[in-house]
């Protein structure tokens, strides 16, 4: 199938009537269309979740943007403080392995299944993958393999660096890192300080 077909895209005669009835028409879409190599470009970045199972590719080296989300869903849907994510738009993401050993949840809905937006998990380790939007993916930086060669991992982070913090106003922990922080979403919400403070406008 030549090209990425994104989700304005998409005609129904590019899909198997079988996947059609079996509600599968995301794996036709991108990130999961399976494309050759050369279709998909030079690979920048490379992730996997913690069995393996579930891998995928990158070819933007930079991502759109990067944040640390201190919402209530994200503390308990990766038991952790907060989120770090990091936004790609889909096309340029393509997973390489596990298309089929992917689960779906809707935090909205609180139901299993593909419907946007969603949190896509593998089903067998259930590390988190992504969160998938209509255009954008939001993934998780912790996934993306890097080698043992020193500076490697600074390089990560430098790329990965958070550009804000969402949600501040809900945090479990005050962080001291000086990057803007909004009381909901960014550009949207009242900004705060280090410790959690209106700041004046």
């Amino acid at each position: 199938m030549a090209g990425v077909l994104s989700e304005d895209h998409l005609s129904m005669s590019d899909i198997p009537a079988a996947a059609q009835e079996k509600e599968e028409l995301w794996k036709y879409r991108a990130p999961y269309q399976v494309q050759k190599d050369h279709e998909f470009g030079s690979v920048k970045w490379r992730g996997k979740c913690h069995c393996g199972r579930v891998q995928y590719q990158l070819k933007r080296e930079n991502p759109l943007a990067a944040k640390f989300c201190h919402c209530r869903a994200c503390q308990v849907l990766h038991g952790a403080p907060f989120q770090w994510c990091a936004i790609f738009p889909k096309t340029d993401m393509c997973f390489s392995r596990g298309i089929e050993s992917l689960k779906f949840y809707s935090s909205h809905s609180m139901t299993l299944g593909y419907q946007l937006p969603c949190k896509v998990y593998c089903s067998y380790c259930n590390t988190p993958i992504m969160d998938e939007g209509r255009n954008m993916c939001l993934i998780f930086p912790e996934l993306i393999e890097i080698s043992p060669e020193e500076g490697e991992h600074k390089r990560r982070r430098d790329v990965f660096d958070v550009d804000c913090h969402i949600f501040y106003s809900r945090r479990i922990l005050d962080v001291l890192d000086g990057k803007p922080k909004w009381s909901g979403l960014d550009g949207k919400s009242n900004q705060l300080d280090d410790h959690g403070r209106a700041m004046e406008s």
